[in-house]
């Protein structure tokens, strides 16, 4: 059936038509023909935005690693399903086959059983970008028990915070991590955890660096002999289409961090069709995104989405820099990478470094690249299309939420025309609608409004875990009817969605709506300028005044600042009026981002409102200590 996979624009057009017409039959041919079910569902959706709660498949019975692991053995079982790039480019790379990644899966959850886990339990793990990771979350979905991945960067507090609200029983670590030069202790940071954990059993420790660490006697066990003595058979625990299959923590603007839940069967419908179209995976393709399991786009395509496909799919240890800014296209050129998924923070990073790097590699076997995190800038768009991909690769920029589960909007490759700065179409089956201020759907095309959708996904979170009630408030209680994203959106003319940032980053100055998002793109075309962040303060006459974190090239660091901050001025005049220009421009070292490379503009706003008694939690971030310097150098 060709609706599973779309080649060209007529075919998306028809396929879309078909999923928004008749939703339940369109999702249910999809399910019944590419994957492997114990029991069939009685209906396949059940929904109510009011209340809010969905269900799709309901009464169907699978367990989503026999769709991940299993079902390919027999026709692809000497095939890599893992390739594992470790961090020093000394070390070899690990190619994991199916019928490996059957084996020591089976064993790993024969080990969690041993240790008292059941279905329904939850499992925190906090481990590096090593096999083990994807390893244990598909063990935890083979015997029905619930993971919880947190990033292994974040600090014992976030942690700590994370393993209490889901009450964890376990924890799965290592002794510590490599990360370029670093080695991180990660053991120690679970150990200064725990002290607040008082649900924990059990800890297991898998080694990676090989340092001296503190086991806690009757909590803490080395991993490794266990998973020797464990047996590699072990019986998938059936699970119910609607039975929990992860919780992922993300942060809340306000207050403690959300933890999505996310469900089985339409999770995996949802991931396995999108992957299979947004990145056009073909059987023996070798298919790499860079981000961490610790996040969403880790769970849903490098685990969930490219295994469910029988896909090869790389796990890199490593970081974008070391040992020097080539390692992204060495390992290109490597492993004749044919899929390359990245995020925009990424691309800026090293496209302000020598093109050498990227030229004296042959990238040649590349077919699609993609972003995701945020709306790519124009600069980063070019240099990535010119350089990466020779101008022959189309450019996917995804859009999507953790709490969406999978890609809501982008192009298809090769079928919809890209444009840069632009997530494009939506994917079959979802409904979006601009709404305005007032809740009412803005139509018609060259509009902006707030970003909703109106139906439900397959692989949309089914709640927040253990408050239904902030689910509730967050997503559903500002649009009747509508599932609300957040974020702002504008749809030009021949109806292609531009992302502008979430709505707390549109500001309104003299009554203007402002999305941040295209002043940073103008500010960010200087050529002295490596990133930027814009975010409103109070002003007296105005309401809002724009205040502008600028960060700049090398090149940049000898001119004028004030000339520099007049030129930054025109060229947003220039690309989008008077009325965005910079009350005021602060060259910084660098902004605080959190380690899925996003901007906290919550924080620049309290810096730039001169509002610095309470900061909140920074110490997730990436990089706290330039906080701590863009407030002792604020205007």
């Amino acid at each position: 059936m060709s609706n599973y996979h779309i080649k060209h624009l007529e075919e998306y057009f028809q396929v879309y038509r078909k999923s928004v017409r008749n939703p339940e039959s369109f999702w249910e041919e999809i399910a019944e023909e590419h994957f492997v079910w114990r029991k069939r569902w009685d209906k396949v959706l059940d929904w109510d935005f009011t209340k809010p709660e969905i269900k799709w498949f309901e009464g169907a019975k699978l367990n989503i690693t026999e769709n991940c692991i299993d079902r390919h053995l027999h026709i692809r079982g000497d095939k890599t399903a893992i390739l594992f790039e470790p961090n020093d480019p000394n070390e070899n790379a690990q190619h994991i086959t199916y019928n490996q990644l059957h084996a020591r899966v089976s064993q790993f959850a024969n080990v969690l059983k041993s240790k008292g886990i059941q279905k329904g339990d939850r499992v925190v793990i906090y481990l590096p970008m090593i096999p083990e990771l994807a390893i244990s979350v598909l063990a935890c979905a083979r015997i029905g028990a619930i993971h919880s991945v947190v990033f292994a960067g974040f600090s014992a507090t976030a942690l700590a915070t994370r393993i209490n609200d889901c009450e964890a029983k376990m924890v799965l670590t290592s002794d510590g991590s490599y990360r370029g030069s670093k080695t991180i202790d990660l053991k120690g940071i679970v150990d200064e955890a725990l002290i607040n954990c008082p649900g924990v059993e059990k800890v297991l420790v898998a080694k990676r660096i090989n340092s001296d660490i503190h086991m806690e006697s009757g909590r803490d066990e080395w991993l490794m002999p266990l998973l020797d003595d464990a047996s590699d058979e072990c019986e998938p625990e059936i699970m119910d289409a609607e039975d929990p299959l992860f919780i992922l923590y993300t942060s809340g603007s306000t207050g403690k961090p959300k933890g999505m839940m996310h469900t089985t069967a339409g999770y995996m419908v949802y991931t396995a069709f999108t992957f299979k179209n947004v990145f056009q995976y073909r059987e023996n393709d070798v298919y790499w995104c860079t981000a961490d399991i610790g996040w969403i786009t880790g769970h849903s395509y490098i685990v969930y989405g490219p295994l469910a496909n029988g896909a090869t799919t790389v796990m890199f240890e490593g970081v974008p820099s070391y040992p020097d800014f080539g390692r992204f296209w060495e390992i290109v050129e490597k492993h004749k990478i044919t899929q390359f998924y990245t995020a925009p923070t990424a691309i800026r990073a090293l496209a302000k470094e020598n093109l050498d790097f990227v030229s004296n590699r042959n990238l040649s076997s590349l077919k699609v690249l993609g972003t995701v995190g945020e709306p790519i800038n124009e600069e980063a768009w070019h240099w990535y299309n010119d350089h990466v991909g020779e101008k022959k690769c189309p450019i996917v920029d995804t859009w999507w939420q953790t709490e969406t589960g999978g890609i809501l909007i982008s192009p298809i490759p090769f079928s919809t025309p890209t444009k840069p700065t632009y997530a494009t179409l939506p994917m079959p089956g979802i409904q979006p609608a601009l709404m305005d201020e007032n809740g009412n759907e803005i139509f018609g095309n060259q509009v902006d409004g707030r970003l909703c959708i109106k139906f439900p996904w397959p692989s949309i979170a089914r709640t927040i875990w253990g408050n239904h009630q902030r689910y509730k408030d967050t997503y559903f209680s500002a649009y009747e009817n509508s599932y609300f994203t957040g974020d702002g959106a504008l749809r030009d003319e021949v109806g292609y969605y531009r992302i502008t940032g979430r709505v707390d980053d549109v500001i309104i100055v003299s009554g203007h709506n402002l999305g941040t998002a295209p002043i940073e793109d103008a500010i960010n075309e200087h050529p002295a300028v490596a990133e930027s962040a814009i975010v409103g303060f109070p002003h007296d006459i105005k309401g809002n005044a724009l205040y502008g974190y600028v960060t700049l090239k090398e090149t940049g660091e000898n001119r004028d600042r004030d000339n520099l901050r007049k030129e930054i001025n025109q060229q947003i005049a220039d690309k989008i009026g008077p009325i965005a220009k910079l009350d005021k421009i602060q060259f910084t070292v660098g902004l605080p981002k959190t380690r899925s490379g996003k901007i906290m503009r919550r924080i620049l706003r309290k810096i730039a409102s001169k509002e610095t008694s309470n900061l909140g939690d920074t110490s997730t971030l990436l990089n706290p200590e330039v906080v701590q310097k863009i407030m002792d150098e604020a205007l």
